[in-house]
């Protein structure tokens, strides 16, 4: 496998340089049938490559830890966008970036690009721990007990590569909020942080089991506060759990959220405190922006701004007063989260000039800039002004949350984009006064997968159809009444009437009318409240009564008629579990629990020999015909054909592989373990081996 990089670039980091090339050979193999299709599927999902919905290109997923970006990390994304895929930067909810239309076969070398500049796709997609969000203020926000930036960015330093998050049953979600205002909705993720101060200490409120989705959770209330220090042994623990006993056969059903439903949040807390025994406690240090490096900012020239009036009320929408008294942050709406390639990188050139040089991908797919002094803001907004980024209604009823939909994804229904779009420049235009509104929330997915967040908004949609007369309309469900409650708790919208989409605007417009005139100075969800569910079926029902029009069978930017095509999606992964996938996976993390011993890393090398255990039994299964839903049932069911087969060990199977639950991952137990695994899987094969020679000597097998 060749290596891509110039003489004149940088040199990568060992573990990086191993990943990229291992991407470059996998592709090779897989072209060439060497390694199955599932298991190069599993691997470029974790490696942040995804098919969309145009076939024979990919999307590429960029993992951008909290959102931060720095101005020539957009740089970099801005070239590679170009040089790679149609010039198109998309910012997600996640505070990822993505880039689309990529040819697979130049993966790795667009990904050695990157890393030019620290920027890294590993675990962006699949049954790995997702990119870790926090509040797009976390150390700005005047509200906060502290900054959880640096909290951020260490989990996520902690968890990249970490072994226990590479083969999941499905993805987990991990967010921090900066306040009790929970702006990073951590009510909302697998693992929540809300920062708190406890006796002069630094801590986190922790969350457990919140997701989107067909059916949304809200999260659960693990611990009061842990101290900030704990959060690595609490995370670990968590996932080693889920790892264990969460669902691994029927994918709809593999989200922690669905563990904690089946045995309960206390029987889950019983189960994280017994891994809290044995997993590594480890101690963050914490480093905070320096004063030195805030004073460096540079002031702009001085500006006169003509059209004060539009100054004046971006000022109010967009601009946001930091706790450091002389700094503001510019808060840029970016509809639908495109921004082209030109505009980003003249963007990153101001960034770095008149700021500290770090922008902030934000929850609702827009861009923040941080530290720019007051002075500077009216050359700023002249600037931005050049660039068409000065979008007035940040965060507002008029800044609308929307998925890729049919765009490019294969699960989506509807044109989510489309309708954010006509629906922007339609509150924009009819209702221009909630440009200021931060209450109502307008959100929209492609399909039920909730994307786009419509579980959570006071307004949302998403993507379905209705059938009329033998013929598919495009259709949207609208929701109300959901949000953000703060510390924690939240609302899930309710569903309250599906319409086809060419008819939501009117639909909004109903409600936003209605709700001017009843409102009675009551925020949305109080006067949704009040009203109840019904009364907004009523007032809306006569637009899904209306007869079908020719228009209501295009959707939103398309001129020919609907048709239904959904391809299967790839945001859960895969679940993996034929003969020779299995083995492909034992003989790799062989390799690994050996690597790891020679480095010492031995907690590691432990997890990859657990794996080792587990993987052997579901070959041992997968040849007697016996099923299984979770590792934890895998063990069970081994164990018992491994006592009906009088095979002897060291000990009884499930004694050997949950001593990871008791013993500490220091170099005698990792010796012993690597070997006792290595011991059951050459047992197991044997026992495989010699029961498929019978079988063929009596006719059994063809």
């Amino acid at each position: 496998m060749k290596s891509f990089r110039t003489e004149t670039e940088n040199i990568l980091k060992p573990e990086v340089e191993k990943d990229i090339l291992e991407l470059g050979q996998k592709i090779h193999e897989y072209k060439t049938g060497e390694l199955p299709k599932d298991k190069f599927k599993a691997l470029r999902l974790a490696r942040g490559v995804y098919g969309q919905r145009q076939l024979g290109v990919q999307m590429i997923r960029i993992k951008l830890p909290y959102g931060k970006l720095l101005y020539n990390q957009l740089t970099r994304i801005a070239d590679v966008s170009d040089k790679y895929s149609n010039g198109n930067i998309h910012l997600t909810t996640r505070q990822d970036v993505q880039i689309h239309y990529v040819s697979l076969d130049k993966t790795p070398e667009l990904w050695e690009e990157l890393e030019q500049d620290e920027i890294t796709l590993r675990e962006a997609c699949g049954n790995t721990v997702r990119n870790i969000t926090a509040s797009v203020y976390a150390g700005i926000d005047p509200k906060e007990p502290f900054d959880v930036s640096p909290y951020a960015e260490a989990l996520y330093q902690y968890l990249l590569r970490n072994p226990v998050n590479q083969d999941m049953g499905r993805k987990i979600k991990i967010a921090f909020s900066s306040s009790e205002e929970d702006s990073a909705y951590a009510f909302l993720n697998d693992l929540g942080f809300i920062p708190k101060i406890v006796n002069d200490k630094k801590g986190f409120k922790l969350l457990i089991g919140g997701g989107l989705g067909v059916k949304p959770f809200l999260a659960k209330t693990a611990k009061t506060f842990i101290l900030a220090e704990d959060i690595f042994a609490y995370t670990i623990a968590v996932l080693r759990v889920f790892d264990r006993y969460g669902e691994r056969q029927k994918r709809n059903k593999a989200r922690l959220k669905y563990l904690i439903d089946e045995i309960g949040v206390d029987q889950l807390l019983r189960l994280v405190k017994e891994e809290l025994l044995v997993v590594e406690k480890e101690r963050i240090k914490i480093e905070e922006v320096s004063e030195t490096s805030l004073r460096s900012v540079r002031v702009a020239p001085i500006t006169n701004v003509e059209d004060i009036d539009n100054y004046l009320a971006w000022f109010k929408s967009n601009i946001y007063h930091q706790k450091q008294e002389e700094f503001y942050a510019i808060q840029l709406k970016v509809t639908n989260g495109n921004i082209s390639s030109k505009v980003a990188r003249k963007l990153a050139k101001v960034v770095n000039y008149f700021s500290n040089g770090e922008l902030r991908v934000s929850i609702n797919q827009g861009l923040i800039i941080k530290y720019v002094r007051k002075d500077s803001l009216p050359y700023l907004y002249e600037e931005l002004k050049k660039l068409g980024l000065i979008n007035l209604g940040f965060d507002s009823t008029a800044d609308i949350t929307a998925c890729p939909g049919t765009d490019t994804c294969n699960l989506g229904i509807a044109n989510s984009t489309g309708l954010a779009k006509e629906l922007e420049t339609f509150i924009e235009k009819n209702h221009s006064e909630l440009v200021f509104n931060k209450d109502i929330k307008i959100k929209i997915s492609g399909c039920f997968n909730a994307c786009g967040q419509h579980s959570i908004a006071n307004i949302g949609f998403h993507g379905s159809t209705i059938k009329k007369d033998g013929k598919l309309v495009p259709a949207v469900q609208l929701l109300l009444g959901g949000g953000v409650l703060g510390n924690g708790a939240g609302i899930i919208s309710e569903k309250v009437i599906k319409l086809p989409t060419k008819r939501a605007i009117k639909a909004v417009d109903i409600i936003l009318k209605d709700y001017e005139g009843n409102g009675n100075q009551l925020l949305f969800n109080e006067y949704y409240n009040s009203k109840g569910n019904h009364y907004f079926y009523d007032i809306l029902k006569v637009l899904a009564n209306e007869a079908i029009q020719e228009n209501d069978y295009l959707d939103w930017g398309d001129t020919r008629k609907f048709k239904m095509s959904i391809g299967v999606g790839e945001c859960a992964g895969v679940t993996i579990d034929l003969a020779q996938t299995i083995q492909y996976e034992i003989d790799e993390r062989i390799e690994l629990a050996k690597e790891t011993l020679v480095l010492k890393r031995f907690s590691d090398s432990v997890y990859h020999s657990y794996n080792i255990f587990v993987h052997s039994a579901k070959l041992l299964l997968l040849n007697d015909g016996t099923k299984y839903n979770s590792q934890h049932s895998v063990i069970n069911e081994a164990n018992e054909i491994i006592i009906r087969e009088n095979i002897q060990l060291r000990k009884s199977f499930k004694e050997l592989v949950l001593d990871i639950k008791t013993e500490l991952p220091q170099k005698q137990f990792a010796e012993q373990y690597f070997t006792d695994a290595l011991q059951v899987y050459r047992i197991i094969k044997e026992l495989i081996n010699t029961t498929s020679n019978v079988m063929e000597e009596e006719g059994l097998l063809v």
